[in-house]
């Protein structure tokens, strides 16, 4: 029994009744493969319905079932995959070139598409991909099971650079000192703050959370430091500002680099002192609170073009923590997704228990530029838009992540554009994971060295690389159905 699956032989069952074909492609596809071959979609169906273990399905489109009456079609295969829980993804291929039937098969549930004749080490990238998917599902499966999901919403995650992010905050919340998250908007900065807010000792007091964005100076001003009575116009009774209201806990200052020049003298004089004055008082009230700053600006350039003041600047950032963009820790998202399906069905009443695998592939391939919080409303809208299934399927998703512009239409080459810029995002990340080593990007990746340049020039990459050593080349096939 093979008990690290990483490590396994990846198990496929090939639905196409030309056995010349099956024995060609399992001698192409090599050890790292175990095929098994059955004729009909029906013998393909059962398979996956009974107790068989299957991770991939290789799915020829272009034979119905020799019974169509009493049968299904390989169309119907896709369908019950795609509705399955952890059901193994499927690859379908055709002789028909028509952009209709990729869309079509794609709409179906399929994980990806091909025409004949096949290319091996795009063939077999896609499997890789495919099987990628499978692990992290399984991997999820556990994880329901495993991790209690009281945890602080965005912080769900086993990827490293989440490791980095809690490892930090655990050692900074026993102490009082100030720190700076920076990131990019939506990563989840607030929810850092949040966190080292619970786990100090300042817990059981007030968390403060305040953004001077779109707000005037004299505005900010009275908010963090309060005023007293007759200070200004329309000011007939004193008021604390949200140091005082965070005493004894923790206030949180978002986009802190869009503090004015003379409040930032305010603020550093809080800091150091401890101590604050209201408008329209001389009077130094203490000042016992944890603060924590947050920026998505580069801060160190702000106090060089004299924006920011340095000596804030030193004093906010003793300890520095950097939430990762989300496309940066995507091994996550199956993670984050399972934890805002729940916490959403359960707001709004929805009986949605688990997100099929096409529907965590397509969010597998977004780039997130809205990042975490992106992320929460798409989970949001599929769900509350849902069709009334106990899954959320790719037909849930909003239409640009299916690469749709409508419900129900396909733009001019949207499955190819598609394609095109999955493979450029996996080419990229793997490149900047490995520093622009070409021969450590591609063994990742599982393809040759050859491939991999290939790609480069299809795909117009150029930044991001470097020269390496000489690396090895997958094995090449050819025949009627398969090239290389």
């Amino acid at each position: 029994m093979c008990v690290n699956r990483q490590n396994c032989r990846k198990r496929i069952l090939l639905v196409d009744p030309d056995e010349a074909f099956g024995r060609i492609l399992k001698d192409v596809l090599g050890s790292d493969f175990e095929l098994r071959q059955v004729s009909s979609a029906e013998t393909g169906i059962a398979l996956l319905n009974g107790s068989e273990d299957v991770d991939l399905v290789l799915l020829n489109l272009d034979h119905p079932s020799p019974r169509p009456l009493a049968g299904p079609d390989p169309r119907t295969l896709l369908q019950i995959s795609a509705e399955q829980d952890f059901a193994p993804p499927v690859i379908a291929y055709t002789s028909d070139v028509r952009r209709e039937m990729a869309a079509d098969a794609i709409r179906h549930g399929a994980f990806d598409f091909f025409t004949q004749p096949l290319d091996v080490l795009e063939l077999k990238l896609a499997l890789d991909q495919a099987y990628r998917r499978v692990m992290l599902v399984r991997e999820l499966a556990a994880v329901r099971e495993s991790v209690p999901f009281t945890h602080v919403e965005g912080l769900l995650g086993n990827s490293k650079p989440m490791e980095r992010v809690n490892e930090v905050i655990r050692k900074v919340a026993g102490v009082s000192t100030t720190v700076l998250v920076t990131g990019e908007s939506g990563t989840g900065k607030e929810v850092v703050a949040r966190a080292i807010h619970r786990l100090s000792l300042r817990a059981a007091k007030p968390f403060v959370a305040f953004s001077p964005s779109a707000l005037a100076e004299s505005l900010i001003e009275d908010e963090l430091f309060g005023h007293e009575k007759g200070a200004f116009t329309g000011a007939a009774q004193s008021r604390r500002g949200r140091f005082e209201e965070a005493r004894g806990g923790t206030i949180f200052l978002d986009e802190i680099g869009d503090l004015a020049l003379p409040l930032q003298a305010k603020l550093l004089r809080v800091l150091q002192e401890r101590t604050l004055e209201r408008l329209g008082s001389n009077i130094a009230v203490p000042v016992d609170v944890r603060v924590i700053c947050a920026t998505n600006r580069d801060l160190e350039r702000m106090v060089q073009e004299g924006c920011v003041r340095q000596d804030l600047y030193f004093r906010i950032s003793v300890v520095r923590i950097h939430m990762p963009p989300l496309r940066e820790r995507a091994d996550d998202i199956p993670v984050l997704a399972e934890y805002f399906l729940r916490m959403f069905a359960q707001a709004h009443g929805k009986h949605v228990h688990s997100l099929t695998l096409g529907f965590l592939s397509a969010l597998a391939g977004h780039n997130w530029p809205g990042n975490v919080r992106e992320l929460q409303n798409v989970i949001e809208r599929s769900l509350v838009l849902s069709n009334g299934n106990r899954q959320l399927g790719i037909e849930d998703l909003p239409p640009e992540l299916r690469g749709l512009t409508t419900q129900d239409e396909v733009t001019e080459g949207s499955f190819h554009r598609a394609a095109r810029n999955f493979k450029r995002e996996l080419v990229r990340a793997a490149l900047r994971r490995h520093s622009g080593n070409k021969v450590r990007a591609a063994q990742e990746l599982h393809i040759s060295r050859c491939y991999l340049h290939r790609l480069l020039n299809q795909l117009n990459i150029t930044e991001g690389t470097r020269a390496e050593e000489e690396g090895e080349t997958l094995p090449q096939g050819a025949n009627a159905s398969v090239t290389a």
